[in-house]
């Protein structure tokens, strides 16, 4: 861990994340914990750990703590896909029909319920960059929108709880019409789940081993996974939600967890558990074009493909989505091939950078990755729903407004 100072930051101004969070968010129970790492200029310059991995057993939380990272699973799958792509076995413009049959004739919503819906040939096909960017006309049954939705809910369509596995997941979601016709919208959905069963698919291996051989080994993110070991569970933090009365409460209790089992279903859209540091591990690699300590993942102009904005006709998230969370809820944000990215600074109203791209996960855990500062901060926490407190971008003020050198 370096000094501050030696990369361009103030200790006394970073020391301000650790009080804020303490004071607005851990001392009165808002938060259950918080872990903040901050690296730039290739070093770990302020790492933060406070409050309980275990409010209900008076359990501290520690620095190796293992965390529920939910749609942070996300930007992982789409990593292990784009290898697929650079390996030649499969390309953006493909059709999704191409690699699932079954989905050649699906059709667009117009009417009716499960069992009775009424439909219209899509516009296009959907194509593969669909679910890289979310405008694959899939959806979420928690969104409760639309009938479209609350077939989801009925058939466990949350790419989690469906049984048989992923290929029975997929099969069960070809049953059900899209909620628009492909690139016309941008919906956030389980289609980073199909990207997950595809690099099954595609690769013959299973998505698990996939994504642990190529991606979590030569990284050594040694405990991110798709369920805790038993020798880790002393390390699994609980989770906890939101009432209706707005009062922390738990909500996935680690020692009864479903975490505790390999899953049936390995969701590429959330189903990972992980720790800061294999995280930080993860971005590290990103930041540094694909590659961290000789092992390369992705080649660097994949990863400059990726964090374009692919939304069609560039737009913005604001002007295009159906639907936005606390991910990306503000103005001048783009999406590409699995993060969220800054495509106009002035118009998030916030400190940043141009480029710089980023997701969360439900339970209000963040990262983000700015190019332009050689920065890359992972922060960890346990509350759903992710839009319950402002605590990603209060953070990234923080942050920022530590720098005392700025390359732009």
């Amino acid at each position: 861990m370096s000094t501050p100072e030696a990369v361009g930051l103030s200790s006394d101004r970073l020391k301000r994340i650790d009080a804020f969070i303490q004071d607005k968010y851990i001392a009165p129970g808002k938060l259950p914990c918080a872990l903040v790492q901050v690296w730039r200029r290739g070093q770990l310059a302020h790492a933060t750990v406070l409050g309980s991995a275990d409010v209900e057993r008076g359990l501290p939380l520690k620095a190796d703590s293992l965390f529920r990272i939910y749609s942070m699973t996300k930007p992982i799958t789409s990593i292990a896909f784009m290898m697929l792509v650079e390996e030649g076995l499969v390309s953006l413009d493909d059709p999704v029909h191409r690699y699932i049959p079954s989905w050649k004739k699906l059709g667009v919503f117009q009417a009716g319920v499960l069992n009775g819906f009424l439909t219209k040939p899509v516009a296009e096909p959907m194509r593969i960059i669909d679910l890289l960017r979310h405008t694959a006309g899939l959806t979420y049954g928690f969104q409760q929108r639309s009938n479209v939705d609350a077939a989801y809910r009925k058939l466990k369509l949350d790419g989690v709880d469906s049984e048989g596995g992923l290929e029975a997941f997929v099969e069960a979601l070809g049953t059900v019409p899209l909620e628009f016709s492909p690139g016309e919208a941008w919906n956030y959905s389980v289609a980073t789940d199909v990207l997950g069963y595809l690099v099954q698919a595609i690769s013959g291996r299973p998505f698990d081993e996939f994504l642990k051989t190529r991606i979590f080994d030569p990284l050594k993110m040694v405990d991110t996974g798709f369920f805790v070991p038993e020798s880790q569970r002393g390390r699994f933090t609980a989770c906890y939600t939101l009432n209706p009365k707005g009062q922390v409460v738990l909500q996935d209790d680690p020692e009864t967890s479903r975490y505790l089992s390999d899953p049936a279903v390995k969701s590429g859209g959330g189903g990972l558990v992980s720790t800061a540091d294999d995280y930080m591990r993860f971005c590290r690699m990103l930041l540094n074009g694909g590659e961290l300590d000789g092992a390369r993942i992705v080649s660097p102009k994949t990863l400059k493909l990726m964090t374009m904005n692919h939304l069609p006709g560039g737009k913005e998230l604001t002007e295009l989505s159906k639907s936005l969370f606390s991910e990306a809820v503000f103005e001048g944000l783009g999406f590409g091939l699995g993060f969220a990215m800054t495509v106009d600074q002035a118009r998030t109203k916030n400190i940043g950078s141009h480029g710089e791209y980023f997701w969360g996960g439900m339970a209000s855990t963040a990262f983000w990755i700015d190019p332009v500062e050689d920065l890359a901060v992972v922060f960890m926490t346990q509350l759903t729903p992710s839009s319950a407190y402002p605590i990603r971008r209060e953070l990234r003020t923080l942050v920022y407004a530590a720098f005392t050198e700025s390359a732009a």
